[in-house]
């Protein structure tokens, strides 16, 4: 359901206090920013009870539905999931005094950049989540970049799932499709769509992991093959990324193990956090192999470059080596003594020529056996 046809068009703009006529303007006069709903940052918001989504006609109504609900039932089954795409700090404080949300953590909604964590403020709970994506060459070719990361900031309530996303890659619209499409799923409540939030985030960690393990092992091929300076920066490249990756999934891993254990997380659901703690295990096992692998690639590539630069200082010096045996000939017969062996003689160039390539063919034969040439 989209913004456009829940709201009005709201003013964005900043509200200044007017002056009085003919009074002078106030000086050092900030400026009051209203709350307003979301409207372009909105990507999508629904109430859900008892497993099915029921119309609403916007996020305060959503709202009411799912607490009357709740009220009168002995199980709250009933919540609300809004969905944000990098939404303006109006947006957020909006929401904030809606479903009751922590400063700080609104306040890191709204700025972005943050640490992967697991935080609890009451009866909530905010969770940060790095998100990654493997760049098409063409793409990281531009840009330099081999992994593009976002972020997913999720606040959970007991009747209410707030998602800001930061970044435009891992939507969240192919999650809740999902959900949707299978009553059972989105019946588990809000930590059943941290679940399936975490669930795919880490995922796509396994495949990113998959194919920068590929580009590590081509890269190693060719180090073997062909060393030039664009394969070190290649491998310096693949070294930086393993190491933003490393960052966003290394700090999750003691909060997922530990978010089991929360009084927060129903019981039926801690098995299914307990997988997705496993898969980031295993993540960070191929994340730490993968970076390990890059050290010893760019070690081998180092020496490897060493080497070949060695094994062409020798054939350049066996080269010298040979010419300047003629030089120096040459250069011997070139001061016009008078009194020099063969100087008079008819033969004598013929000589000084066949000792030149003499000395020159066993000189290139003594370097191509000791390997040199």
């Amino acid at each position: 359901m989209r913004s456009s046809l829940l709201f009005p068009r709201i003013n964005r703009h900043t509200r200044v206090m007017p002056t009085r006529l003919g009074a002078a303007p106030m000086k050092n006069v900030e400026p009051i920013v209203r709350c307003v709903p979301p409207s372009n940052s909105l990507v999508e918001f629904g109430a859900y009870v008892g497993g099915k989504k029921v119309e609403a006609g916007g996020i305060p109504e959503a709202v009411r539905l799912v607490r009357e609900h709740n009220e009168v039932n002995e199980v709250p089954d009933a919540y609300v999931w809004v969905g944000l795409h990098e939404p303006a700090a109006p947006e957020v404080e909006w929401l904030a005094e809606v479903f009751g949300l922590h400063p700080l953590a609104v306040e890191d909604a709204i700025k972005a950049h943050q640490r992967p964590k697991v935080e609890r403020y009451g009866d909530s709970l905010f969770v940060v989540l790095k998100t990654v994506a493997f760049l098409d060459h063409e793409v990281s070719a531009a840009s330099s970049e081999i992994i593009g990361t976002g972020e997913i900031m999720v606040f959970v309530g007991p009747d209410f799932v707030v998602t800001v996303r930061h970044g435009r890659y891992c939507p969240l619209g192919e999650i809740r499709e999902k959900l949707e499409a299978k009553p059972k799923l989105i019946a588990r409540g809000p930590t059943g769509v941290l679940h399936a939030i975490a669930d795919h985030v880490v995922d796509k960690y396994l495949q990113v992991a998959d194919l920068m393990q590929a580009e590590l092992e081509e890269v190693e091929a060719a180090v073997f093959a062909e060393v030039s300076s664009r394969d070190i920066n290649r491998i310096y490249q693949l070294k930086r990324e393993m190491l933003e990756l490393k960052r966003a999934v290394g700090p999750l891993q003691t909060p997922f193990n530990a978010l089991p254990q929360r009084r927060s997380i129903p019981s039926e659901m801690r098995e299914y956090f307990r997988d997705v703690g496993d898969h980031l295990s295993r993540v960070c096992e191929a994340v730490q192999a993968s970076n390990e692998l890059s050290d010893s690639i760019l070690q081998a590539a180092l020496a490897r470059s060493n080497a070949l630069a060695n094994e062409d200082m020798r054939k350049i010096s066996s080269w010298v080596a040979i010419i300047s045996v003629p030089t120096m000939i040459a250069g011997i017969y070139g001061m016009n003594f008078e009194h020099m062996p063969e100087l008079r003689s008819v033969y004598g160039y013929p000589i000084v020529i066949g000792v030149m390539v003499v000395a020159c063919t066993l000189l290139h034969r003594a370097f191509r056996r000791n390997g040199w040439l």
